[in-house]
């Protein structure tokens, strides 16, 4: 994580570090879970890579199969790498937990728990863990001393509905989807009070509506460059995945337009690669659909890695960002990759 910053923010990142590994050792570890139901491929290549198209390839370790890191979860969302810490964190959304895997000793524990309901995690551009809120209806930011602060609560006189996928632009600014999902007492989300909406806050605390024209909108992602934005429209039928030109300097969306018809997958949070790539979390219910769909820029289908759960969300991590992480409902997987993950996170 580091090497895709200025040296300068070095310090920051060991302030970040010691926060990160004193929020665990402040916390009960979590309960343990049998990894039962499943087991590891015990041959190589692993049949659960599914090559749809020889674009893939290249992505492709021979010798890296699919790893279950965690189970025991409720539903598993919004992971995130903390490369200065080594560790993994993610929501637990019915559980109200944000939980963290350690690299080096693959323990799990839980990181903040109550959480509000947490769901979607990114970090900002000083390594700043950012965080969507379902209880509280709004988007917090985690200072480097752990300290909690809110980036976004209100818009326009009104709560936010239920802030759900966020992300990080390189000009410091936060991006998230706030659909108007609800009320759902599981993940205690109220009645919305405002449309569907993508918001922009700049550094300085500036909202900024950038569109209410995507009917659910779920998870987001820039493309490696940042001119593009991908947004999954959760409440079409089928789902699609939408794309929009980011224009004047980062600060408009144009251009809506469907770029992925998913059919009778299910489409929820997704990353791209440095190529442009799409990795998106993908289900559900069948062994054809359960687990990551990857789509190469024009959507052409060109991969797919079955999980025996519905993937819910998932990052790149480690140094060379070539670690694909994934939460899938009760649990997470890991698979090496010849892929590096785009680092608009």
């Amino acid at each position: 994580m580091k090497s895709h910053l200025g040296d300068h923010q070095a310090a920051q990142f060991d302030m970040s570090r010691r926060a990160l590994l004193a929020g665990a050792a402040a916390v009960a570890a979590a309960p343990s879970a049998a990894f039962a139901g499943w087991e590891p491929s015990q041959r190589v290549p692993d049949p659960a890579v599914k090559i749809l198209d020889n674009a893939f390839r290249k992505y492709y370790v021979v010798l890296a199969t699919v790893e279950r890191l965690a189970t025991g979860m409720r539903w598993a969302e919004g992971p995130v790498w903390m490369g200065d810490a080594r560790c993994l964190l993610w929501s637990d959304v019915p559980n109200d937990a944000i939980m963290r895997w350690d690299e080096i000793t693959g323990r799990v524990t839980r990181y903040r728990s109550p959480s509000n309901f947490s769901n979607g995690n990114a970090r900002d551009r000083n390594g700043r863990l950012v965080t969507c809120e379902h209880l509280t209806r709004r988007v917090t930011r985690t200072e480097l001393d752990g300290t909690v602060t809110v980036v976004l609560d209100r818009f326009d006189g009104k709560p936010l509905n239920s802030p759900n996928d966020i992300i990080s632009r390189s000009d410091g600014s936060i991006w998230f989807t706030d659909p108007a999902f609800g009320p759902n007492p599981s993940e205690n989300m109220a009645k919305p009070e405002l449309p569907h909406s993508i918001y922009r806050v700049d550094p300085d605390g500036k909202a900024t509506l950038l569109t209410t024209d995507i009917n659910g909108p779920n998870g987001i992602a820039f493309s490696p460059d940042e001119s593009k934005l991908y947004v999954v429209e959760a409440r079409s039928n089928p789902r699609t995945i939408r794309a929009f030109d980011v224009v004047d300097g980062g600060r408009k969306l144009a251009n809506n337009r469907v770029v992925i018809e998913a059919g009778s997958g299910t489409p929820d949070g997704f990353r791209c690669d440095a190529d442009g790539n799409l990795w998106c979390g993908w289900g559900m219910g069948t062994e054809e659909l359960d687990g990551v769909r990857v789509f190469a820029p024009d959507g052409k289908p060109i991969a797919h890695i079955a999980l025996p759960e519905r993937c819910a969300n998932l990052c790149f991590g480690r140094p060379n960002h070539n670690r694909l992480f994934m939460t899938a409902t009760h649990s997470v997987y890991s698979l090496m990759t010849n892929a590096r993950g785009a680092t608009n996170w």
